[in-house]
């Protein structure tokens, strides 16, 4: 089950400026039942790889830079989720926020493994990965499309009756750091697709839905992408993610 990019659409040319236009014009977001008819040019997403991260981390920088070349292959999507649960160390992350700790713990709990770590690469939902593994990154993915939990498979009524979430993620393209303390102390580094805002369009049961959004609701803190994840359960309990888009909004 497929998602449309995420789209600013401009209207008529009845000479409003770019920035009037932004004003007004709404991030348009579909989602579809998947009795629907894709051509080519809807071709799905492979995967979603969900990197969590720490800029107080030392294992993490070759993470960091695998997600920027993968997130380079246009069938994944691919997000950079930093979390605060090594600021202890000496080093605040700039970029982390406590509901994506709250997010990668809530994955451990579903999966029953509990394994909460950094640099940990999430498929698709369900399956984990040291992070900066370019081979289990790519071993997780063959499993989910195995085991029917891929976004490129249509959903079945057991998806539908389990319910879904529509999310769209404000992302930073790259975010370069200086860190000044902690393990990576003197280090540069370049987070990608990095997830600055979560905001919840609505429920989706397998039928046709669409949202529009705001732009002004979305933009700021240096967001010029956007990723939407149709995603199988609720925040609390994250399933398998069934369908995702990833679109720059300027």
């Amino acid at each position: 089950m497929p998602l449309s990019p995420v789209t600013g659409f401009a209207g008529d040319d009845s000479g409003k400026s770019d920035m009037a236009r932004r004003r007004i014009v709404c991030a348009l977001v579909a989602v579809w039942s998947s009795t629907t008819v894709w051509g080519p040019a809807h071709a799905q997403t492979r995967a979603v790889v969900e990197l969590f991260t720490s800029q107080g981390c030392s294992s993490c920088p070759a993470a960091d830079k695998l997600l920027g070349d993968l997130a380079s292959d246009p069938s994944l999507v691919t997000i950079s989720i930093p979390i605060d649960y090594w600021d202890y160390l000496g080093w605040k992350d700039t970029l982390a926020e406590p509901r994506n700790t709250i997010r990668q713990k809530a994955y451990a709990r579903v999966r029953g493994d509990g394994q909460v770590y950094t640099p940990q690469a999430v498929v698709n939902g369900t399956v984990h990965a040291l992070g900066s593994d370019r081979a289990a990154i790519e071993r997780a993915i063959a499993e989910t499309r195995t085991n029917g939990a891929a976004p490129s498979l249509p959903v079945t009524l057991a998806f539908a009756d389990k319910g879904a979430e529509v999310w769209l993620c404000g992302l930073i393209k790259a975010a370069t750091i200086a860190v000044g303390r902690g393990e990576n102390k003197g280090r540069t580094i370049t987070y990608h697709n990095v997830v600055r805002r979560w905001v919840k369009l609505g429920d989706w049961t397998g039928h046709a839905k669409s949202w529009s959004v705001p732009m002004q609701g979305l933009v700021g803190n240096g967001i010029d992408e956007a990723a939407v994840l149709l995603q199988g359960g609720t925040n609390e309990k994250p399933r398998a993610i069934l369908g995702a888009a990833l679109a720059a909004l300027r």
